[in-house]
């Protein structure tokens, strides 16, 4: 690393194994887990595409020669192109922060002397936290149930950890199988911002559906949850595959169902059968800030609602 530290903005060699390649190399195996560096790789391949650069390396290197100035103006552009294309502000800003991290790190490394300065975008609080709700989850479980599929195995389990586990759509499909424990109950899983596994109790019908897949899927290690092509071969689920998972079932039950909705639903009903005990709930759903709890919980009991009641003429 030492060649690499020595680097300047000047030198950087967009070549395979160049000082471009080797500080990004370098970057990347100091972040804290996969899921940062899958995250912070998009965020990269989405600059190469704006950027119109040939490869990563490309990329990298005309952000760095380009100064302070002409750099944060063209990450402002970059933000707002994302903006135009109406993607969503979590996802704007979290585009924006793999670009920040790979300008802060350059700055500690000598290889620039400059930051950025760009601000990520103001994200509203949740509006809607309640989901689908109960009686949607349920129909999507016994349509998939009827299928008796293998596919509609693999969705009766995935709509189960979404909901019954209040897992993440990440978290479920980084899951593989050697994380699941059917004969202790249990799957382990990494949580947002975490770097090591934690292993969580399955409830009865939770487990029941994973032993259903499992027995469809095959013992073979590898991904938990794959797809299924005309080939024969399986890759692990995409992000987009369960969204599409999701929206073909609300088409079938009437309800809109989002992966992140389930986990709304979950956490309402989790607060509703604890009576509102957020810190509990918290443990639960692996909030790391009890403030989003209490939001969930002032939705539940539609405060605003029983003012405005009181207030009406």
């Amino acid at each position: 690393m030492t060649e690499m530290i020595l680097t300047t903005s000047a030198d950087l060699s967009t070549s395979a194994n160049g000082p471009a390649r080797r500080f990004l190399d370098h970057w990347l195996s100091n972040l804290g887990s996969d899921r940062t560096r899958e995250t912070y790789g998009q965020g990269l391949r989405e600059w190469m595409d704006f950027t119109s650069s040939g490869s990563v390396e490309d990329g990298v290197a005309l952000l760095f020669t380009l100064g302070p100035m002409k750099a944060n103006a063209l990450v402002y552009d970059f933000r707002r192109s994302l903006v135009e294309k109406d993607v969503a502000p979590s996802t704007v800003n979290a585009r924006l922060t793999a670009i920040r991290s790979l300008v802060k790190h350059a700055s500690a490394l000598g290889v620039i002397g400059w930051t950025l300065n760009v601000p990520g975008l103001k994200i509203e609080s949740y509006r809607d936290t309640t989901g689908p709700g109960r009686r949607a989850v349920r129909a999507a479980v016994e349509t998939l149930q009827d299928r008796g599929d293998a596919k509609g195995k693999r969705d009766v389990a995935i709509v189960r950890l979404l909901h019954d586990l209040a897992l993440r759509r990440g978290e479920v499909i980084r899951l593989d199988v050697e994380d699941l424990d059917l004969e202790a109950g249990t799957v382990a899983i990494i949580g947002k911002g975490r770097t090591e596994k934690v292993r969580y109790t399955l409830p009865d019908p939770t487990k029941a559906a994973l032993a259903d897949w499992m027995e469809a899927r095959g013992p073979e290690p590898g991904p938990l949850f794959t797809n299924f092509n005309r080939a024969g071969r399986r890759g692990r689920l995409s992000p987009r595959a369960v969204n599409y998972i999701m929206e073909k079932l609300s088409k079938e039950i009437g309800a809109t169902l989002r992966p992140h909705g389930l986990r709304h639903t979950s956490i309402t009903q989790a607060l509703d059968a604890t009576n509102g005990d957020v810190r509990a709930v918290q443990k639960f759903s692996r909030h790391r800030d009890l403030r989003t709890l209490t939001i969930y919980d002032d939705n539940r009991q539609d405060f605003h609602g029983q003012v405005a009641r009181l207030v009406a003429v």
